[in-house]
């Protein structure tokens, strides 16, 4: 049977074909669709943590009661991870674990463009990448084998082209592999990683990496496509398709086990090609490697590390290294003729507007976080300062306000956080203990808009519904803010521009760490409800644009007239009732009350 489906749904099939029962992970794209197709499948159990690192815990823990188990997550997810991560690499498995992570180059939807095939080299783990849906799916079933066999956590590396783009893919019926898990065995040297029993596992991970390498000279993962042998080229990934595109008569070593490296095999390679180039997306990390193999070799020179590869820019490469004499004619992508993308924006009637609107006007310090609100950074609005990695809002605003006070800094304008419920779940908490531990005069916002917003809509744990739809305890954050020690807490309703003005007004005079909370639901979540729509008055604009300034995109320019003085045209606004949700801020900002309800 065969199916068109996406990396990450892939991924999702190859984990239950092969028996994987417990999944955890936190949102993240392009990893998101992993867990969510996962945890459509019957028999298993699949969670949002509330952060990666917890999520990794939480497979270790089933992993070693013999379960075989998966954690997915983003490449900067990891990162959060890196702390179990490493030292599972010495405890190693019981049960098979894989840990998905899916890399971003060309920074889609993220705020880095870092490269985590690093991460298995500096936690010597085993590391494979697919290059298609196909591989995605059966790259699996090795990835447990491996973890098995060799007593190791496996790390399969997707990035956003392989997480997100469709191919046809050979299925099993999705019926999952039976596998006896053997429960919880105590072994306190192998799993209580105190310094002493931490050097007895050490010389087993290198041992381990041994034992992989030799397995990186035999799996069909790494493969030889001979061809002419005037030019070859090592690649793994999405990469190994562009080449093919670019250059399908020359000779390819596709590696599909990218740590540890066969040496053997591609030095075998390197021996039969004229010209030896290495093709990968963003750093030179396979190309270090050959170089210090004592292999010459030609790499980054031609094939930047900055951006997503294309085969545009593999051609130009090929070009520039004088393998190609022309550019070759490469099919053009329609886009139905819109030559401007969509740029990215806060949707109309996004809960997150009214509450930047009124908070630009305090013209306070304001760090922002990750989510849907770091969009209240673009024109009109510019509202936050400063957007680092989740959770970093409220500590960098708590370290701003202890600098003005002990740094003999005249700037003495109020410091604000905003952050996300699902990122103040994430790791705002932690810092949020920080800063009442210390007593900093510091402004919190947390914008609880009811879901994870900006990668889809995930349940969080705020909502009251786990992952598989199950009615839980929803976590309130106003008495968990109460209880960790915050005295002063309100909410305000972000729809109510007045009013959170006059409340964000107040915050800034108060001395000591206060919280305010805003309290409406994402837009997405209540689209489908009936709402009045709001329209321009034609006979009453006057073209001050000042609706334009809240910076919703329903809300555009319309007819030119004169203004008041004749002496300049001005465009007036209008409405798209199309988009328009009815969230009332534009009439609350318009001075002309030319905006007005449609009846």
């Amino acid at each position: 049977m065969k199916k068109i489906l996406s990396g990450n749904e892939a991924v999702a099939l190859g984990a239950f074909e092969n028996g994987i029962k417990v999944a955890s992970a936190y949102p993240g794209t392009p990893s998101t669709e992993i867990l969510e197709n996962f945890a459509r499948y019957e028999g298993v159990y699949a969670e949002w943590a509330p952060n990666e690192k917890v999520a990794m815990e939480v497979a270790v823990g089933a992993s070693m009661t013999g379960v075989r188990a998966l954690t997915t997550m983003k490449h900067v997810g990891l990162n959060v991870a890196a702390d179990p991560f490493m030292t599972l690499s010495y405890t190693g498995v019981s049960g098979g674990l894989v840990i998905v992570c899916a890399d971003d180059p060309g920074m889609h939807s993220s705020q880095n463009e870092q490269d985590n095939r690093f991460y298995a080299k500096f936690a010597q783990v085993p590391m494979l990448e697919p290059s298609d849906s196909q591989e995605a799916k059966d790259m699996m079933a090795t990835a447990l084998e491996l973890a098995e066999a060799y007593d190791t956590p496996t790390l399969l590396r997707l990035t956003t082209r392989v997480s997100h783009s469709k191919g046809v893919v050979e299925c099993d019926g999705a019926i999952p592999k039976k596998v006896v898990a053997k429960g919880f065995e105590r072994d306190l040297q192998k799993f209580v990683m105190i310094p002493g029993h931490a050097k007895m596992r050490h010389p087993k991970v290198l041992e381990r990496v041994q034992q992989l390498t030799q397995v990186a000279e035999e799996t069909p993962w790494n493969k030889i496509d001979w061809g002419d042998k005037s030019v070859g080229v090592v690649t793994s990934g999405i990469a190994y398709h562009y080449v093919k595109e670019i250059l399908p008569d020359a000779s390819v070593l596709k590696l599909g086990q990218t740590y540890p490296l066969p040496a053997g095999k591609i030095k075998e390679f390197a021996a039969e090609v004229d010209q030896l180039f290495v093709v990968e997306e963003l750093e030179p990390y396979l190309e270090e490697q050959i170089r210090l193999m004592g292999l010459d070799v030609a790499g980054k020179q031609y094939f930047s590390n900055l951006d997503e590869l294309t085969p545009e820019i593999v051609a130009n490469g090929f070009y520039e290294a004088g393998v190609l004499s022309s550019m070759p004619a490469l099919p053009e992508l329609s886009n139905n003729g819109m030559n401007m993308p969509r740029p990215p924006l806060m949707c109309a009637g996004c809960s997150h507007r009214g509450l930047f609107y009124a908070l630009k006007k305090l013209k306070g310090i304001v760090h922002g976080d990750i989510g849907c609100y770091t969009l209240s950074v673009l024109p009109p609005i510019q509202a936050i300062e400063t957007c680092l990695c989740m959770g970093a809002s409220i500590s960098m605003a708590h370290g701003t306000a202890k600098a003005m006070e002990h740094g003999d800094i005249e700037d003495k304008r109020p410091v604000f956080a905003a952050i996300g419920d699902s990122t103040f779940f994430h790791t705002g908490i932690n810092s949020l203990i920080d800063v009442v531990y210390n007593n900093s005069n510091v402004n919190i916002i947390i914008l609880d808009n009811r879901i994870t917003a900006m990668t889809g809509a995930q349940q969080n744990p705020g909502t009251g519904k786990t992952l598989q739809n199950q009615a839980t305890q929803a976590i309130d954050i106003f008495e968990l803010v109460k209880a960790m020690g915050v005295k002063h807490v309100r909410e305000v309703n972000p729809f109510d521009i007045e009013a959170t003005t006059a409340i964000l007004k107040e915050e800034a005079t108060f001395d000591g760490p206060s919280v305010l909370i805003t309290r409406e639901p994402c837009v997405q979540l209540t689209r489908n409800q009936t709402k009045e729509s709001y329209q321009v008055n034609a006979d009453i604009c006057n073209g001050c644009n000042v609706c334009l300034k809240l910076g919703c995109p329903a809300i555009s320019l319309g007819a030119e007239i004169k203004s008041p003085s004749g002496k300049k045209m001005r465009r007036q606004s209008v409405i798209d009732p199309m988009l328009c949700t009815g969230c009332t801020l534009c009439d609350q900002v318009c001075k002309e009350d030319a905006i007005t309800r449609i009846q």
